[in-house]
Formats: C-alpha cells, structure tokens, sequence
C-alpha cells in the first residue's frame, strides 16, 4: 500500500467518525510506542519509588512488579481493540464516547485531562533533586532540591522547555521520546550491567526474603504491619509500581498524528508496557542484587546513589544525565498527551474557550492553544509547592501530614485518576460488547474479550481502592502513598466539580 492510500484510509476512518484530518499524520510506530514509553518512563518511577517499595517489602517486593504488569497488559489489550476500532485524538475519552455515550466519555475524559496534567507537575518536580546534584557536581553550586523558589523555577523551565517542543511539531515530540528511549535503554540495562560488572554483593535468592519488612523492630520505615507480609507488607510495598505501569495509553492520544493509528497504535501500547515491565524488572533485580552486605537499611536511607557510589565518579555523572533526560522526556510526552485531551474534548465543543483550544497552528499542524492550556494548568498545579505545613494540620475530619507539600500529594491524585478513568474505559467495553458492540478494528480480542475486560476491570477497582483506601498517618499507604484522606478527597472533589459543571452546562450536547 503506497503512501497516499495509507494516508487516505486513516482520513477516511477519521471522516467516519465525524471528523476532518486537521494535525500532521507523521508518527511511525516507533515514534507512537516512544511517546507511550516516555510516559512510563522505568527510570522515572523506579529511581521515584523504588526505595519505597523496597523499605515497605523487602527484596521480595520486585515479585509484585510482573503481577502488575501482567494483569495490566490485560488493560492494554482492551484500549488496543479501542484504539484500533477509534484511532481518535483523547484516547479514554473518544474511548467511553462511543461505547457507552457522549455523557459517559465526558466524564472519564474530564477525570483523565485532569490527571494528566496533575502528572506533568508532578513528574517534573521529581527532576529537581538530580538538576542540584548536577549543578553541584558542574559548577559547584548549593541548591537546595528542597526549597520552594528551587522546585518551582526549576520545574517551570521543565514545564516550558516541554511546550515549546510540543508546539513546534508532532514529529519534535517524537523524536524527544525517541530519546528518552535510548536513554532508558541505558539507564536501566546500563545500569545493572555496570552493577554487575562492579561485582554483585547477593545471589538471587535474596529476592526472595523480606529482610523482615513486614516486622516494626526490622522495617526500615518504621512501618508496621503486624507480621503480615502478603496481606500486609506486600499489599502497600506493589503501590511502588502500580505508580509506575500506566501511561502505554498516550499511544492512543495521539493517534490522529499516527500512520495506520488503527495497526499501529495497539502494537504501541503493547509494546510499551512489556517493554517497560522487562527494563524496569531488570534494573531492580540489578539494585537488589547490589544491596551493601550492610543491608537495606543504608539504601532506604540513601536512595539508590548510594548503590552506585561503587561506581566511578563520571560514570555516576552519566547516569545522572540520563535520569535528567528522562524526566525530561516523561515531562514532555506527559505534556503532549494531555493537549491532545484537551483538543478532542474542546473540538466536540465539551469544555469552556472550545473555539480557541480547537484550533490547529497553520504551519506546525498541532494543537497550540491546548497545548497552552497542558502548559497553564501544570503551572497552577505548580503553585501548590508553597503550600508545605511545618506540623501536621488537621482540616475537618483528617489530618493533613507535615513536610509533605501540596505538589507531592499531588501525584497520588494523578495516579487514583488515571486508575478510575481506566476503570471507566474497560467498564464501557464492557457496557458496549452488552449492548451488542462487535469490535471492527484491526486488532479485536474476539471471544477473549469479555473475560479480559473483566479480569482487567477487577485488577483496576483493587487497585484503586488499594490507592485511595484512607488509613492513619502511622500506616505505610497514608505516610508515603496516598497520605490518608488526602487523595480520595481530591479526587471526589474533581469528581463532584465536573459533575456539577457537566450538570449546568451539558458539554455532552456540544457534540456533533
């Protein structure tokens, strides 16, 4: 099939679907998957939470990373029949749209934009901490990764650098998650190679212990959970990487900027997940096995730098760089993910300003007015950092923890979010294949797709009860993950302001 008459079938799905080719169809499946990849970013969530899961279960806690990732595969494969069926701009929200109805898709797009934009905040502020170690190591400088006027000038060039690419082409945005795929590659294998090389201090077999983690005299968190592992240290130690596997959707955001986004897309997402599950399997078996004869308690203590101090000082620098890079990367396809909810919302006329958020740039072909609007709102976001109690302050029911800023509890939402607005997606699967939907795209499950959109369904609501479940600030869920009331309330709130907008308004009417 020549060129044109790839590129006048995806026109035609697209005009099947009510609407006319307006961005720049120049995404190749590697350019999608890297987009999906970047925004899973095994560096980002692993060097973000790995001491977490770590200290909350022991070396034990990488045996939860393929339970995760391979209950969420069954996700993936849902959204795959999705996206081939709908290669859409908005993913999740075109998704519910035409399964379950305009009204249905409004919402699980309002919680997904929502959350997307939460995580670009977020992820950046997550880069701060290695930008002053860099600067240091450079120029000798003393930043403070802890201070609010650092966090937020830093994150806001991230924030800026991150539209300035997303608005200039499809194809930049690309080649950015193409980078940070490279660098991935070497930030994961790369790194348990070295570590390997330096020489391993404990056999494989140390995966498999607790380092009595789920004991309170022998958790390094100070956490105690009774004795219970599987029931106890386990079932808080798996959020370390339900935070991490997500994100292989933002294949389908940008399916409208992707050649033969019907094969392509599916393959995406599959693509990104088992890619992600296997380097990110790989490099903490590497930190694992790394672990000083001292135990675990230094690493808890010093974050996984203090695994590669046996390392040579330029190598820890370039692997430094590389973690920058992929936050970077994360930050941007993040970014482009969440313009592309905002457009195919505001071009069904769904959201307030839609004649001005819709619009294409002329040259660049891309969505530059939502793309602002994934710029303005993660800066609002941004502002949150100032907010950070000195002691623990309590607000009506619950108690808000101490040190912890309002950015930081940030990310629970984004998480909880992403999770109930998957959840809503593979339940409206399910609601269309009732009412008699037969998948008619490229990709389709067949008679497999009952039984996975609802083991895949059942995966997500324990998982998502799991994240936003309130419990005291002593418990390992509230004093790192969810910080107790603070995410479920957040997200009701989101919840209640779209339904109460949604209810006024009635955008679900907008649509064609």
């Amino acid at each position: 099939m020549t060129t044109s008459e790839v590129e006048n079938r995806d026109g035609d799905r697209l005009a099947a679907l009510g609407y006319k080719q307006e961005l720049s169809r120049v995404l190749s499946l590697f350019d999608n998957f890297s987009v999906a990849f970047a925004y899973l970013s095994p560096m980002v969530g692993i060097y973000s939470l790995y001491t977490l899961g770590l200290g909350m279960g022991g070396p034990r806690y990488l045996w939860t990373m393929p339970f995760v990732v391979g209950l969420m595969m069954l996700v993936a494969l849902v959204f795959g029949e999705l996206a081939s069926e709908y290669p859409v701009s908005g993913a999740l929200y075109q998704y519910g749209k035409y399964t379950v109805g305009p009204r249905y898709g409004w919402f699980v797009g309002w919680i997904y934009g929502f959350a997307l934009l939460a995580t670009v905040a977020s992820v950046d502020s997550g880069i701060v901490s290695y930008v002053t170690s860099l600067m240091h190591v450079w120029f000798n400088t003393n930043l403070d990764p802890t201070n609010h006027i650092t966090i937020f000038v830093v994150v806001a060039i991230m924030i800026l650098l991150s539209a300035i690419l997303n608005s200039v082409g499809a194809k930049i945005m690309g080649r950015v998650a193409g980078l940070g795929v490279y660098v991935e590659t070497i930030g994961t294998f790369g790194v348990a190679i070295a570590l390997a090389i330096h020489g391993f201090h404990h056999g494989v077999g140390y995966t498999f212990t607790t380092q009595g983690a789920q004991n309170l005299a022998t958790n390094h968190l100070g956490i105690n959970f009774g004795g219970h592992w599987l029931t106890g240290a386990a079932l808080v130690a798996v959020l370390a990487n339900v935070y991490i596997f997500y994100g292989f959707e933002s294949a389908g955001d940008i399916a409208e900027e992707t050649k033969e986004a019907h094969r392509q897309v599916p393959k995406a997402m599959r693509n990104a997940l088992l890619y992600g599950g296997i380097a990110s399997f790989v490099l903490v078996l590497g930190l694992i096995l790394a672990t000083p004869k001292s135990g675990i308690g230094s690493v808890v203590a010093g974050g996984i730098p203090s695994i590669l101090a046996v390392l040579p000082a330029w190598l820890q620098d370039f692997f430094l760089i590389m973690v920058i890079i992929a936050f970077f990367s994360c930050g941007t396809a993040v970014q482009g993910a969440g313009a592309r909810v905002a457009y195919g919302l505001a071009r069904d006329g769904a959201v307030p300003f839609s004649n001005q958020i819709k619009k294409v740039h002329a040259t660049y072909k891309t969505p530059v007015n939502a793309i602002i609007v994934g710029t303005v709102i993660p800066f609002l976001f941004l502002l949150l950092v100032l907010i950070n109690p000195s002691k623990n302050t309590h607000i009506l029911w619950f108690d808000y923890p101490a040190h912890v800023n309002a950015l930081y509890a940030l990310v629970s939402f984004a998480t909880s979010g992403i999770y109930l607005s998957f959840l809503l997606t593979v339940i409206g699967s399910l609601v269309a294949r009732r009412r008699g939907w037969v998948p008619a795209g490229s990709f389709t499950l067949g008679k497999w797709g009952v039984p996975v959109a609802s083991l895949g369904a059942l995966y997500l609501f324990v998982m998502l009860l799991n994240i936003v479940w309130p419990s005291p600030l002593t418990s390992g869920r509230a004093a790192y993950f969810n910080y107790g009331w603070v995410t479920l309330l957040v997200m009701v709130i989101i919840v209640a302001a779209g339904a109460l907008y949604e209810g006024l308004a009635r955008p679900d009417k907008a649509h064609r």
